[in-house]
């Protein structure tokens, strides 16, 4: 499964690809107590050292510095590296996936540098998940005490609600900085060495690193990963200005609340904001290049969200058409966006808005980075791996020893998609293989009520039964069906699952509703560890509890009777 791709104003040879700027997914460890290094959904803190003062016996209080004791020994043997090598691993790139690589690694022993030119945290922290989510939680704040029937439903009366726009850039910047810092933190806590600058691949195994204007330095690795990332992608004909033109990057910084911003591309990052600025007093206008809206999500929940998500709201927009042309505002005049048709090219409309947001999509960050020193030629941009993440020249040959994930390689542009790889990469490079199930990584949109999935779309899994010769079946289940939904007073949302009868396999799940981005783990993770329907029929939610629309969502399913369902012998207590 492909991250969503939003096609506007971009050809179909674009490089384009949209992507969820989301969490990250996590991984365990035989701690016993949790970490406390585990931000943007990695570890909090290294290895499950807890740095708290032990309470209790004093037999309590050696043991944990016994643990200490040994911890802190094995940090120090983890900085000797493989005979020959400066490193074991060196990663390029401090995103979340190189983070979640460089956590993964110490702990399998490896000594680990990681090559950073910017800031430590990548797209998701600075410019991305962890901003915007900042900006969604004022917005979500801010629909709730604008609905009047809403409260009135819950009986509470609220005078009309206001916002400082400083105020809320403010809490996004200073979410993203806290969150850097802690990154940061983790990393020296475990002993990772952080080099800045521009990392470059001068052959194998060798890497040089450095700022502009100081020398550059060398070191050798036993393994290296890739791991640099994405930027905007703003198609030809579009002038940024970074004021009435703008990216995400520009957009999260909230430096003004247009009256009227079209923004071009429905897909996360655009439904996200349209979520954001309608909800702090902006009229939006959509402009998408194929026939409907959210193209890339399941089309019926597609369908609902629009009625939910756009219909209602001060939004409209212009489907099958490119912004060909786009004039920042200057000299007292609009910002111009010329329309064309998608598939004749022919001129369609023009429009005049205070502002624009390019929500085209990502595009790979990889120039600079040596790729024709180990023969390797990127396509589109992103860099050919196989399902091991391995690079492939362009002899069609594996690259010894490298590696590259993430935005980067374009198989799925999620942050946690990166770091999931990134873990997938280190096993394997200790010694364990392991092969990553893109279709067990969930992926979320966190507008008002909430969207995320997992697995195929109803399209997607009939192609492929049709291919594959067997049948699927679909179930769903209403939000208007869960207590703790209606309790809330947010009974709009629909729950689907896609599966096959005959065996119980999980192919999709699709939520739509409040806090369906939490909710869709119990399937993702299902589908990661081959979990069938007429297993998990039997786990057992609390009540009430929104996690019953997924109990309820599997109850539903129908299979084959003829399939064993193993059921626990029960245990006397």
């Amino acid at each position: 499964m492909q991250a969503l791709i939003s096609l506007s104003t971009v050809s179909p040879s674009s490089p384009a690809v949209a992507r969820s700027d989301r969490a990250v997914g996590s991984f365990s460890t035989n701690a016993s107590k949790p970490s406390s290094f585990r931000f943007c959904g990695l570890r909090r803190e290294a290895l499950g050292l807890s740095i708290t003062k032990p309470h209790g016996s004093s037999r309590v209080a050696l043991s944990q510095r016994r643990f200490y004791k040994k911890f802190s020994a094995s940090l120090k043997d983890n900085g000797v590296p493989s005979k020959g090598f400066d490193y074991d691993l060196v990663i390029i790139g401090a995103g979340v996936g190189g983070h979640g690589a460089a956590l993964h690694a110490v702990e399998k022993g490896l000594k680990t540098a990681i090559i950073e030119g910017d800031v430590v945290g990548g797209t998701c922290v600075n410019r991305g998940c962890v901003p915007s989510k900042a900006l969604l939680a004022v917005s979500g704040r801010m629909r709730e005490l604008q609905s009047e029937h809403h409260l009135k439903a819950l009986g509470l009366q609220v005078s009309a609600a206001g916002y400082d726009r400083q105020g809320v850039a403010d809490h996004a910047n200073n979410l993203a900085t806290k969150i850097r810092n802690n990154l940061t933190n983790s990393l020296k806590a475990l002993g990772v060495d952080i080099l800045s600058g521009v990392g470059t691949i001068l052959g194998p195994q060798k890497v040089k690193y450095g700022k502009v204007g100081f020398s550059d330095q060398v070191i050798t690795a036993k393994d290296i990963i890739i791991a640099t990332g994405s930027v905007p992608f703003v198609p030809k004909g579009i002038e940024v200005d970074g004021k009435t033109v703008i990216t995400s990057d520009h957009a999260l910084k909230l430096e003004f609340v247009p009256d009227w911003i079209a923004i071009v591309g429905s897909g996360y990052i655009g439904l996200e904001f349209s979520d954001v600025y309608t909800a702090l007093g902006s009229e939006v206008t959509f402009i998408e290049a194929l026939d409907q809206l959210m193209p890339g999500f399941d089309p019926e929940i597609g369908k609902l969200a629009q009625r939910v998500l756009i219909n209602p709201r001060k939004i409209d927009y212009h489907t099958g058409v490119f912004a060909s042309k786009i004039t920042p505002a200057k000299d007292g005049k609009p910002v111009i966006i010329e329309l064309i048709d998608a598939k004749t090219k022919e001129p369609r409309d023009t429009l005049e808005v205070d502002a624009a947001l390019i929500a085209t999509g990502r595009a790979p960050y990889t120039k600079g980075l040596g790729l024709e020193n180990i023969n390797v030629e990127t396509q589109r941009g992103f860099v050919p791996v196989d399902e091991r993440m391995r690079v492939i020249d362009k002899n069609g040959n594996l690259v010894p020893h490298v590696y590259c994930i993430g935005d980067a390689n374009g198989k799925m542009m999620l942050a946690h998609a990166a770091s999931a790889q990134g873990i997938s990469v280190v096993e394997q490079v200790s010694g364990k293989d392991h092969v990553l199930n893109h279709l067990s990584i969930p992926a979320a949109c966190f507008t008002h009520p909430e969207i995320s999935f997992v697995g195929l779309t109803e399209p997607q899994a009939r192609e492929r039964a049709e291919k594959e010769g067997y049948e699927i079946s679909i179930a769903k289940t209403s939000f208007k069906a869960n207590t703790k939904a209606l309790a809330e007073n947010e009974g709009e949302g629909l729950a689907k699952l896609i599966y096959r009868p005959d065996n119980g396999e999980i192919l999709g799940v699709h939520i739509f509703g409040i806090h369906a981005a939490d909710l869709i783990h119990e399937a993702s993770n299902a589908i990661t560890l081959g979990t069938r329907i007429q297993d998990i029929k039997f786990a057992v939610h609390a009540h009430p509890t929104l996690s019953e629309v997924l109990d309820e969502l599997f109850k539903l399913a129908k299979v084959n009777s003829s399939v064993s369902s193993p059921v626990n012998e029960p245990v006397a207590v």
